[in-house]
């Protein structure tokens, strides 16, 4: 029969081993008076000579930051303008071509004016008919002019191969050799470019 507890009994520890009391927790040190548990100092800490030069390499790190930040933006600003007359002048020759080419038209039209007056009639009726087609061909010419087209004129000039195309060469008491003896079809300037090169006779 198995024995009851009787309640307000004490129970038999007899044989039971208890843990050994650990050591007692040492005390923390207390933290001395004015100083600061992180590792970095704080900027009260700091006596006003530290705390001037923190301020002073403050300033210069960013006044270096503002230097930079200013040189690429002078930079960018220079490389924007640069583009910018670039497109402005590649427009610009562009334009000058396209013109170039529309004159062109015009040229072999005055030519052929001009070479229709060499062989002007004299008679009465054909010389007014001449003078009306000289009077187109000087206007056709003030146009030309408006437009900053003008001729070379390069009758007795040294040839040039930029600028001349050469039909023939010729022996020749009247000029010297490399002079242009004649001018087939006259060259034109478009501003400081060759519109159309001249046809020449060049001495030998």
């Amino acid at each position: 029969m198995t024995k009851k507890k009787v309640q307000g009994e004490q129970p038999d520890l007899e044989g039971v081993e208890f843990p050994e009391q650990e050591e007692p927790i040492e005390d923390i040190p207390e933290m001395e008076e004015g100083k600061s548990t992180d590792k970095s100092l704080l900027v009260e800490e700091l006596s006003l000579e530290e705390q001037i030069e923190m301020l002073h390499s403050s300033l210069d790190e960013m006044t270096d930051k503002a230097e930079e930040y200013l040189d690429g933006w002078q930079r960018a600003r220079a490389e924007f303008a640069n583009y910018k007359k670039r497109v402005l002048k590649e427009n610009s020759e562009i334009h000058q071509v396209a013109r170039g080419d529309v004159i062109k038209i015009y040229l072999d039209i005055l030519d052929d004016l001009e070479r229709a007056l060499d062989d002007r009639p004299t008679q009465e009726e054909g010389k007014s008919w001449a003078e009306g087609i000289d009077l187109i061909v000087q206007k056709l010419r003030t146009r030309l002019e408006v437009e900053g087209v003008r001729p070379m004129n390069p009758l007795g000039e040294e040839f040039d191969p930029l600028i001349h195309e050469a039909l023939m060469k010729e022996d020749t008491d009247e000029y010297e050799s490399g002079r242009i003896i004649e001018v087939v079809q006259e060259g034109y300037w478009i501003g400081d470019k060759v519109l159309r090169p001249a046809l020449v006779r060049v001495a030998a």
